[in-house]
């Protein structure tokens, strides 16, 4: 079961950018949201009316596809990146809560009640949700351009790109100014029209990127391939801690759920603490290559001493949520936006949603294999699992080597300090 969920979901997430940069985000996040809402849902109403066909099962998980994984498109400081990301872990924390109250007396509601949360936050999202700022301003709804084309209505187009409706006279090709600023662009832009009436359109807006030109970009195949083996780990304590908690610990379904838990608050701390690093050092691959080098033997410290007791296992639990969440975090967001901004762009920033897409889609297929693994091999021993864990890591740092010399023998300046000069 948990196998045909991650295997749409990293299906999703391949396509969730590609198709996110060019529909509204407002309308793809609410469809996406009230959809795996409904489809959670379902999966519970097979409790409450006692369902029991494998087809069933398998079509609500498989259906629920992320609504979107489009990011902002501007480069940043990654401890702000990662302190935004930390949404991922909250939402594992509620979700094991929720799930943990209901799991021995009515487990469908485990199911029923996120479902209905997410289908709610999805029609506030519709609501509410300003895509981007420039939304928010109005142009003027009367101008003439040029003796050729007069703006009769305006309107608040997609993901920031206000658009007009102008009439022609035809055979007209003008540029248009609106008001004080050109359309979408903030400045006189060139403009032309399909048809009478037809919608207008700025020829100097860059296309979205296509998904092979995405690969070429420097370092988005090494952090794609890292982020497999990483998500793979996460992915495996995500859907396996409470069990193993629970035959190791010696511990109730709803206590192991909670304790469960400590694993994604270490994840938010370790996130946060690889954002500040980074942006101190200016070195992202080298401050994943680290955590990863030292998250492989906690591991195995945590597979040791997990049955000693309650203090060490929360212990343990949050230094590995921290170690293998930290490397995660960092490349799902600021990585993403660095390679998603990369020079080799020239300034095309619909490049980033795309970019995003292929590294955290090749990310959910490790999330995918790792359960699957843990179930295969937990079935002869929890210590194989820890040792596919441990292998996982070690696969995630060498795919980094390339980029973390790199960075090492550069001698540019970090961003900060570029940043800085300019300044001065």
């Amino acid at each position: 079961m948990d196998y045909s969920f991650l295997c749409a979901y990293a299906v999703g997430m391949f396509l969730s950018g590609i198709i996110g940069e060019r529909l509204p985000i407002r309308l793809y996040l609410t469809v996406g949201m009230v959809t795996s809402g409904l489809f959670t849902c379902l999966f519970g109403l097979g409790y409450i009316y006692n369902i029991h066909s494998l087809g069933f099962l398998h079509l609500c998980p498989g259906s629920q596809w992320p609504g979107s994984d489009d990011r902002l498109a501007q480069r940043g400081e990654a401890s702000s990146w990662v302190l935004w990301n930390s949404h991922t872990s909250v939402g594992n924390i509620l979700g094991s809560l929720i799930a943990g109250y209901w799991v021995s007396s009515n487990w469908g509601l485990s199911f029923i009640v996120p479902g209905l949360i997410i289908a709610g936050m999805g029609v506030v999202c519709f609501l509410f949700l300003i895509e981007h700022p420039n939304d928010l301003k109005s142009v003027s709804s009367q101008s003439t351009v040029n003796g050729n084309a007069k703006l009769t209505k305006s309107w608040n187009g997609v993901n920031g790109h206000t658009g007009a409706y102008l009439q022609y006279k035809k055979g007209s090709n003008s540029q248009v100014k609106l008001g004080h600023r050109a359309l979408a662009a903030g400045r006189r832009g060139r403009v032309c029209a399909c048809a009478a009436g037809g919608r207008v359109k700025n020829e100097g807006e860059p296309s979205a990127i296509i998904f092979l030109g995405a690969l070429h970009i420097p370092g988005v195949v090494e952090f794609s391939l890292c982020l497999l083996f990483a998500k793979l780990v996460s992915y495996t304590f995500l859907f396996w801690l409470p069990l193993y908690i629970t035959k190791a610990a010696h511990l109730d379904a709803k206590r192991a759920g909670d304790l469960s838990t400590l694993f994604d608050v270490g994840g938010i701390v370790g996130g946060v603490l690889a954002g500040v690093i980074s942006d101190k050092l200016g070195k992202r691959a080298t401050t994943c290559a680290v955590m990863l080098l030292l998250a492989a033997p906690t591991l195995y410290v945590f597979s040791m001493i997990s049955e000693l007791g309650l203090g060490p296992t929360v212990a343990m639990l949050l230094v590995c949520g921290g170690l293998v969440n930290g490397p995660y975090a960092l490349i799902t967001t600021a990585v993403s936006a660095d390679l998603g901004t990369h020079k080799s762009l020239k300034g095309n920033a619909r490049a980033l949603s795309t970019v995003t897409a292929i590294i955290d889609g090749t990310g959910s297929v490790g999330a995918a294999v790792g359960p699957l693994l843990a179930g295969l091999l937990s079935v002869r021993s929890w210590d194989h699992v820890f040792y596919m864990l441990m292998m996982a890591d070690a696969f995630a740092l060498l795919l980094l080597l390339r980029l973390v010399a790199k960075e090492l023998f550069s001698r540019k300046p970090r961003p900060g300090a570029t940043a800085l000069l300019k300044e001065h």
